[in-house]
């Protein structure tokens, strides 16, 4: 059997596991005093509560089709880059497959789901990414976009550029 060590696997696999097991250590100790069936029962029911990996993808959010809104708060700039084509199909550290065709972002500490106008300072181009990945991990960069994001805001022939962060919703 082959294991995936790397830092990215490990996040992606805590991501869905420690919501398990907190859910489920919660129903078994408020149960205490239940039987075992009763324990059981709970514990399956926080269990079943918990998104599977593979659900977020199916009830992402088009952010497409979400209307402008009030920035929540001011992320303030930095670089942003793109991932490349060969990452496509890959899974991120929210469980969901990379699709170099939607408005997707990585960023280091804001929850997976929220919503982030990215606007390049340049050419006045925004777009509405929705977080779904950890990083990016080098170079100084603030956020790593999908490539349908970074052609939205004219990216990609320079490959990394200035960009201003506001977060929507979180």
């Amino acid at each position: 059997m082959i294991r995936d060590r790397s830092p990215r696997a490990r996040r992606a696999a805590s991501a869905w596991l420690l919501p398990l097991v907190l859910a489920s250590s919660a129903a078994l100790a408020s149960d205490a005093q239940g039987s075992p069936a009763t324990s059981f029962e709970a514990g399956f029911a926080a269990y079943s509560a918990v998104p599977a990996p593979h659900a977020l993808a199916e009830g992402a959010v088009d952010v497409t089709q979400i209307a402008p809104a009030e920035a929540i708060a001011e992320l303030g700039s930095g670089h942003a880059s793109f991932y490349a084509n060969r990452f496509a199909g890959r899974s991120t550290a929210s469980g969901e497959r990379y699709d170099p065709a939607q408005f997707t972002a990585a960023h280091r500490t804001l929850p997976f789901g929220s919503l982030v106008r990215v606007t390049n300072p340049r050419n006045g181009q925004q777009v509405t990414v929705r977080i779904n990945d950890r990083g990016p991990f080098g170079h100084a960069r603030v956020i790593d976009l999908s490539r349908a994001a970074a052609e939205q805001l004219g990216l990609v022939r320079a490959g990394v550029g200035e960009v201003e962060l506001e977060l929507l919703a979180e």
